[in-house]
């Protein structure tokens, strides 16, 4: 029992340490998804097809009668109000896809097709990401309307049935795998504390495996002895830790959802701000004051590190923003007259 309230201590005091696995901020080279596409025609529709004066859906449909035995022109098709010729995506997984496996495909209407409610796609092959590299895939299936707004787009489940393997190929010809810092932790220094990391934790006698070649790659050698099973090795270097760096001080402002991320270590110089809205109510004394002798001075400008020491952060200015409840069009304002005046120290990144 002695050693159990110990062990429980322990861990209730214990700090959770501040670092993210390799896996976390990076992607092995290889590791993208890939599109499938093609051209097919949904049947079935009540009346809101194309019509028989769009020749680029009759022309397949003719061609594909005559192709089951039921040959028909264009002219005899020109009443055809129930198919529409759509395109074909399908979205492959990173990790790959082997022969048999289903995913989703969308469709998209091509013509003057109102509504591909109701809709059934006919068994339609499709292309690989490079033209001309052969039929990866066959598609088929009723379709599923994703937003009643947009009838001409929709889903089809499942329906997407592949032909032939596509695996992911992670490893060069030579034994290396690239690992791709993701966008946001892409620096110099994430990259080459993440190469110093692998080779301190992999690197027999010093041996240099990881290479930082840019702010975004870092190249890694497979040991000779792991290349024929290499999963341990990418396994364990996926997982190791690598602590939490200072990054870039950067803003970032979506200015349609009004929003404003940033990091805490975001500096303005010493500057005043006057603008609409903004007002501080203050007591000149500090008496408490009453309902007869309320003594209130009001100053439109808000100043922000009047002893010009320098060093105040905007989350200081995001502090008063919110004691003055600021709308948040005006906050976005404000922080951008501070970038365009030199005053704002970081990166700033308008959506």
């Amino acid at each position: 029992m002695r050693k159990l309230i110990v062990i429980l201590f322990c861990l209730l005091v214990a700090k959770p340490a501040l670092a993210v696995k390799i896996a976390d901020i990076t992607r092995l080279s290889g590791q993208r998804s890939n599109v499938l596409t093609g051209l097919g025609l949904v049947y079935g529709l009540k009346g809101t097809g194309d019509g028989g004066d769009f020749l680029p859906a009759i022309k397949p449909l003719a061609a594909m009668l005559s192709k089951y035995g039921d040959p028909a022109t264009v002219r005899e098709l020109a009443n055809a109000q129930n198919v529409a010729l759509v395109s074909i995506t399908a979205s492959l997984p990173p990790d790959g896809v082997r022969d048999g496996e289903k995913i989703d495909c969308y469709v998209t209407s091509l013509g003057a097709a109102a509504n591909l409610k109701g809709g059934r796609l006919f068994v339609t092959p499709m292309q690989g990401p490079i033209p001309g590299g052969g039929i990866f895939a066959l598609c088929q299936g009723p379709i599923e309307l994703e937003d009643v707004t947009t009838p001409t787009a929709g889903v089809i489940k499942g329906g997407c049935v592949m032909e032939a393997d596509l695996p992911t190929t992670y490893i060069d010809k030579t034994g290396h795998i690239t690992l791709i810092l993701e966008a946001p932790a892409a620096s110099w220094t994430t990259a080459s504390t993440i190469a110093k990391i692998i080779n301190d934790a992999e690197g027999a006698q010093g041996e240099t495996l990881a290479v930082a070649v840019d702010p975004k790659n870092v190249i890694v050698t497979i040991p000779l002895i792991e290349r024929a099973r290499p999963d341990s090795f990418i396994s364990r270097i996926q997982r190791l830790p690598v602590p939490i760096l200072a990054t870039e001080a950067r803003v970032q402002i979506n200015s349609k959802k009004g929003s404003i991320v940033m990091t805490g270590d975001v500096e303005i110089s010493p500057v005043v701000i006057s603008y609409k809205g903004l007002t501080i109510s203050t007591i000149t004394p500090a008496p408490v004051p009453t309902p007869q002798r309320p003594v209130i001075g009001e100053k439109t400008a808000v100043a922000i590190d009047t002893t010009g020491t320098g060093g105040p952060k905007l989350n200081d200015l995001v502090a008063i923003f919110d004691q003055l409840k600021v709308p948040a069009d005006d906050r976005i304002s404000i922080i951008q007259e501070l970038y365009k005046t030199g005053k704002l120290h970081a990166k700033l990144i308008v959506e």
